[in-house]
């Protein structure tokens, strides 16, 4: 992707794993998506933009606190989520613990890449806190684990502004797969969400 002088760009190095502990510590719910309306909206059209009724692998990374984690769940044979933090981990184990087919786990990204294959890959506010490096390290990884007629659904924060690297320019980085299609585009003035299908 070229990029113009003065554009948005990634950070220099990936948002480190203390920041997001310290965000935990000075609250349960850093984010607020338990309560902010756009949250749940947002959560409700990503349901809603899934293309099959049900999967049967699906692997959610950045899981947070398990709030969409909880919703994707009855739509899954199988459900890996994960989450650098460990009270993240805690609470999302917690969140779905009366669903004995959704594993949560520690996993510090693009490093802890789980093995296997899926047929849904769900990335939620995630991508913009990587280095370059880091991202595209992490776009190859998801992209060689995706089966074919498979699904990569990416759902981030929008800067209306133009100012900061955010939900489009991260998408575009994604789209730039090779093999994937625009199956879902939405784009409205809090977040953007993608769901790219891999060609058989």
């Amino acid at each position: 992707m070229t990029r113009a002088q003065g554009d948005p760009s990634p950070p220099d190095r990936s948002v480190s794993l203390e920041h997001f502990i310290g965000m935990y510590e000075a609250k349960t719910d850093p984010w607020d998506n338990a309560t902010k309306w756009s949250d749940q909206r947002k959560y409700a059209v990503t349901t809603a933009s899934l293309l099959r009724p049900r999967y049967r692998r699906a692997y959610e990374p950045g899981c947070a606190v398990g709030l969409f984690t909880r919703q994707l769940a009855p739509r899954c044979d199988e459900l890996l989520a994960v989450d650098a933090v460990p009270e993240a981990v805690r609470q999302a184990a917690a969140a779905v613990s009366d669903f004995p087919h959704v594993t949560v786990e520690q996993a510090i990204l693009p490093a802890d890449l789980p093995a296997g294959t899926f047929d849904l890959i769900v990335i939620g506010d995630l991508l913009y806190y990587l280095s370059a490096g880091d991202l595209a390290a992490l776009l190859r990884g998801l992209r060689e684990r995706l089966e074919p007629g498979g699904e990569i659904v990416a759902m981030h924060y929008r800067d209306r502004s133009g100012a900061t690297w955010d939900g489009a320019h991260v998408h575009d980085e994604l789209a730039a797969l090779p093999g994937l299609e625009s199956a879902v585009h939405h784009d409205d003035e809090w977040f953007v969400l993608d769901v790219l299908k891999l060609r058989r």
